[in-house]
């Protein structure tokens, strides 16, 4: 299994500025990144870097970066830009991993990377996991993932999908419990072909993408298909707030071999 791990990183984060430099147990987040990639079989681990600050340290860490545009209007054209600077071919396997999620688990990449070889018919890859409370369920910041028997998303929204009728009607002030089987929380995880990658910028945004605020669904509306991983485990926490930040400090304190 050959494939290629990149990492986009940008400093204007509007609810944690500088985010990829932040400060995790003696090294920046975007290098804790890294680094638990490297735990996968992946042939190259890279960062996309929107600046030359977060180029250089990279570069002192030992770890591969590359400088891509500050103009991207999303990950993905960043992603689509590092495929060219690689010289990756149509063919090729890419997975984009966040640049704030230290805690990546490299079993889960490695599973990403893996449908892309066993269903060719799909463009693109992604990770979910059963969600465990009503809560949760109902938060419309956690994006939630339909699929069909083969394990190909149908749909992806931030509503509560699949809408379990019976059980809204038997609680009229709302859910009690969770439908049976568990919903599935979807997981920022992508796998793509380098091809793909590349026509997706090409791509008109869908309605719907517009209407969630939701990049993937793009894909489903032009006729792609998406594998989806399902994993029995919650992956580990990424980091989008201050609060995420001192919570992540705080778990890293606790677990100092994890970047080994």
């Amino acid at each position: 299994m050959s494939y290629t791990i990149v990492i986009p990183a940008r400093l204007a984060s509007t609810r944690l500025p500088r985010k990829p430099l932040a400060d995790i147990e003696g090294a920046p987040m975007v290098v804790r990144v890294a680094q638990r990639c490297r735990r996968t079989t992946a042939r190259t681990v890279v960062v996309a870097a929107d600046s030359p600050e977060i180029l250089a340290v990279c570069q002192a860490h030992g770890v591969s970066a590359l400088l891509t545009r500050r103009d991207h209007a999303t990950g993905s054209d960043r992603l689509a830009e590092a495929c060219s600077l690689l010289g990756l071919g149509d063919q090729d396997h890419v997975i984009n991993v966040q640049g704030d999620e230290p805690f990546i688990e490299p079993d889960l990449v490695e599973a990403c990377a893996r449908l892309l070889i066993t269903h060719p018919e799909c463009v693109m890859s992604t990770a979910a996991h059963p969600i465990d409370s009503v809560e949760e369920w109902l938060n419309p910041n956690v994006v939630k993932v339909v699929t069909d028997r083969l394990g190909k998303a149908l749909y992806f929204s931030r509503a509560p999908i699949p809408w379990w009728r019976d059980g809204y009607l038997a609680e009229p002030g709302g859910y009690a419990q969770l439908p049976n089987p568990a919903p599935l929380r979807h997981v920022g995880l992508y796998g793509y072909t380098a091809g793909f990658l590349r026509r997706f910028p090409t791509l008109p945004v869908s309605p719907h993408e517009q209407t969630e605020s939701l990049e993937q669904l793009r894909v489903l509306w032009h006729g792609e298909r998406i594998a989806v991983h399902v994993s029995s485990q919650r992956p580990g926490p990424g980091v989008d707030t201050p609060e995420d930040l001192e919570r992540v400090r705080q778990m890293a304190r606790e677990r100092p071999h994890l970047w080994d």
